[in-house]
């Protein structure tokens, strides 16, 4: 088969064709990140050079966040835009920024509006046509798995507890929260895939829907508070003439019918040893309808395994999701810092040699 560029393969696979090879995606860790660089010889903060080296298909672009500093800082933490606080916290192979004082907790509707938010005009739209001429070559991404995301990034601000109480009671604070932050974001999407004037090939959302061991809410929760705000993005990128995927960790296949109703594209993560999340289920029950990115697990063989057992897994995922096309190879998360570095190079080494078409 002819080799196509990036673009070109992500839009075939996506449209649930063969292309001719399966796109590839790549999320790390920075702990892990560092080792791979190392490995290929690539200089500190060289993230091209780390993609082009593993074959990766998906470049991400976005409007950076320009506007005054709206929470002060504070010792010990990272505040961003929206007040959200996040802590370093040491773990036997690295760290990571946790979530914490969860400072609209107990808020009133009062104390929410009072909330100070950013803008749509804080985030520099102008400079996604740069971005987007860098990599058009690539399958360009805007979003990820943090836009349009309700119950994640509330309870990133006001404790999951209370996000899931607020979306079962309809709490008018919660709620207002939940509206206030995708008014933003829907809007920056809409002037961002403006300004890239068709250099976007991909709307990226997110929405954490499930547990190890089944749903994370009902379905009638999902339809009446879910879907509506996200169809909201869905029909924008569908104004736009391009594809949505979804990010949704955990057992969150019971959700995928929605998904396609909707006219969403792709589902992302697809952590095959949550419940109904096997390989050989999403695919026969939702191929005809959903393409899929993800499904090596960064819990699995390329965390604990062997060389040879990360192989085999990629393989065995790889001879199920390839048929037909509808598949793009990526791990479930980011690769986490207790990945031993040669099973991750062997894993993309795998989706290289083996995720081709007609060989």
């Amino acid at each position: 088969m002819v080799e196509m560029t990036s673009k070109q393969r992500v839009l075939t696979a996506f449209a649930r064709r063969e292309a001719d090879r399966v796109p590839i995606g790549y999320a790390a860790n920075p702990g892990i990140d560092r080792r791979l660089r190392a490995h290929f010889g690539l200089a500190e903060g060289d993230h091209e050079g780390l993609r082009r080296a593993l074959g990766v298909d998906f470049r991400s672009v976005g409007a950076p966040y320009v506007g005054p500093k709206r929470h002060a800082d504070l010792p010990g933490r990272r505040v961003d835009e929206w007040g959200i606080r996040r802590r370093w916290i040491e773990h036997d192979t690295g760290g990571y920024w946790d979530f914490c004082d969860f400072p609209l907790a107990g808020a009133t509707l009062a104390e929410v509006e009072a909330w100070p938010v950013p803008s749509p005009d804080d985030y520099d739209c102008s400079a996604l046509p740069a971005q987007c001429r860098r990599y058009a070559d690539r399958c360009v991404v805007l979003g990820g798995a943090g836009v349009g995301d309700i119950i994640n990034s509330t309870g990133m601000i006001r404790t999951m507890e209370q996000t899931l109480i607020d979306l079962a009671t309809d709490d008018e604070a919660g709620l207002f929260w939940i509206d206030r932050k995708v008014a933003v974001q829907l809007e920056v999407m809409h002037r961002s895939l403006e300004a890239a004037g068709g250099g976007v090939d991909l709307l990226w959302i997110g929405e954490d829907l499930g547990t190890q061991i089944g749903p994370l809410i009902g379905l009638e929760l999902l339809r009446r508070h879910i879907r509506p705000r996200h169809q909201r993005f869905v029909d924008l990128a569908a104004a736009f003439g391009i594809p949505v995927a979804i990010h949704s960790c955990g057992s969150s296949s019971w959700a995928f019918d929605d998904f396609a109703e909707m006219g969403i594209s792709v589902v992302d993560t697809l952590q095959p040893e949550a419940r109904d999340m096997a390989p050989a289920y999403l695919k026969g029950r939702f191929g005809d309808r959903l393409a899929f990115h993800g499904c090596i697990s960064t819990a699995g063989p390329v965390a604990g395994g062997t060389v040879a057992e990360t192989i085999a897994d990629c393989r065995r995922t790889l001879e199920v999701m390839m048929p037909s096309g509808g598949y793009a190879f990526a791990p479930t998360h980011q690769l986490q810092d207790n990945s031993p570095t040669e099973n991750v190079v062997a894993m993309y080494e795998t989706a290289r040699t083996f995720g081709r078409y007609g060989t």
